[in-house]
């Protein structure tokens, strides 16, 4: 099978692109590059895909010198003739879109970047599909669509009406954006609300990375919510294997549709699913399990509600699990653990900074 796949310097996309490529799949990745957050770890996981800096340059192809079936090009979704371009040059199979602008609370003071990136890049990527038809467009929504929703757990089944934060907005909008052009040109969408993930080469604007970086400089943490907070904490490699099982799985219109109407699936080729661990984890215990793997206390400022921010996410994934068998095994402690073990190699023992916008 022949993927394109988005955001491969990105820290889900990145962990997708390898799995795919070590079950011997074709992998083209494409990545802006942006200086969201320290550049440096982006390049550093292309690295670690035999991606190297000095060969990288705007909408060149460049070959990995690992994987003989990876070819990376850095490239502006927005800019659609680039990605028209790649779409030329050979068939595509399947298209895994996880390249966005992330951030609930960089979305407060940064608006025009998330509807360039997620909603004009989200479009060009649906025209990519439309004029060169593929298999599957399996693309990133979040979990932040619930918004006001205060029913538990999240289900697809839900009304998304409320969002609380421009990203969110963003996120829903692909979601329909994806609907219409699977009735229009009769494309297989699937939308994969991601809920928080973590694990090795994770983000350093997310909490685990801010949190383990505070304990190891000694530097309090700020707790929002004073702590009463829930997430539905999830490992990368569950995510992974997630979309992945997704991936190879083309949505299909539902043939009850018409008789018992759903908003996950529709009469045409869409599909939205829920993708976490389904285990809502307190803030405060979060914090605790990385207390101990790191091996030192970390000092609390206990802060209000940020804007944008919702209290608890909890994920309803059993229509994942009954369609593809998806099944998270990575318990909290363990994961925790093999991020800290990263964290401590490529921080600590590479002696680079660990900083963030």
């Amino acid at each position: 099978m022949k993927y394109l796949v988005t955001g491969t310097a990105g820290f889900i996309g990145f962990h997708v692109a390898m799995r795919l490529l070590e079950r011997g799949d074709e992998v083209i990745g494409i990545d802006s590059i942006n200086d969201y957050y320290d550049v440096n770890l982006k390049y550093e996981r292309l690295k670690a895909s035999g991606i190297n800096r000095p060969n990288i340059a705007l909408n060149k192809k460049v070959q990995s010198d690992q994987f003989p079936n990876y070819t990376f090009v850095q490239m502006d979704l927005a800019n659609k003739e680039s990605l028209m371009d790649i779409m030329t040059d050979g068939e595509i199979d399947v298209v895994v879109h996880l390249a966005a602008q992330a951030g609930v609370r960089y979305s407060l003071l940064h608006p025009d970047a998330y509807i360039s990136a997620n909603i004009q890049g989200f479009l060009n990527v649906l025209e990519a599909c439309r004029h060169y038809p593929v298999k599957h467009l399996v693309y990133a929504s979040s979990s932040s669509v619930y918004g006001a929703n205060r029913e538990m757990p999240f289900s697809t089944e839900h009304a998304v009406d409320h969002p609380v934060s421009l990203y969110a907005a963003t996120k829903k909008s692909n979601e329909l954006m994806a609907h219409t052009y699977s009735h229009l040109f009769q494309i297989p969408t699937t939308g994969l609300r991601f809920f928080t993930v973590y694990g090795p080469w994770g983000r350093p604007d997310m909490a685990m990375f801010l949190f383990a970086d505070a304990i190891r400089k000694g530097k309090p943490i700020r707790v929002f919510n004073h702590g009463q907070m829930e997430r539905d904490f999830t490992y990368v490699d569950d995510i992974v294997e997630g979309v992945i099982r997704v991936a190879d799985q083309p949505s299909s219109p539902d043939p009850n549709w018409e008789n018992t109407p759903k908003t996950s699936t529709s009469y045409v080729p869409y599909k939205v699913y829920n993708i976490g661990n389904s285990k809502p984890v307190k803030l405060l215990d979060y914090i605790q399990e990385l207390e101990k793997a790191m091996g030192k206390s970390a000092e609390k400022i206990m802060m209000p509600m940020q804007p944008g921010d919702v209290v608890s996410t909890y994920a309803d994934v059993t229509d994942l699990s009954e369609n593809t068998g998806y099944k998270p095994s990575t318990s909290l402690e363990s994961g925790v653990k093999k991020f800290v073990d990263w964290y401590k190699v490529y921080y600590v023992e590479e002696n680079l900074p660990a900083t963030s916008k």
